[in-house]
């Protein structure tokens, strides 16, 4: 199933919001700090690339990624 735009960025809104609060509760953050970090990650690029799959993906999954980037610079170990 091919999801349209406007249910993607849908989408994409909504995990945006589950990471923040994952975010907010791991690393004691701000709303603002962590909508900061978030769109500022190599992760946040890769939700919002299509071609990636990622925004695919349990909200946890993607999460492991971003708290992965956060405490060592990149998305990988």
């Amino acid at each position: 199933m091919k999801l349209n735009d406007k249910q993607l960025k849908m989408l994409q809104e909504e995990i945006v919001g589950d990471l923040s609060e994952l975010l907010i509760k791991d690393f004691c953050l701000s709303s603002s700090e962590a909508l900061d970090i978030l769109y500022n990650s190599d992760t946040y690029k890769q939700l919002c690339d299509v071609d990636t799959g990622l925004c695919y993906q349990s909200p946890g999954y993607i999460y492991s990624f971003l708290k992965t980037e956060m405490l060592n610079g990149s998305m990988t170990n």
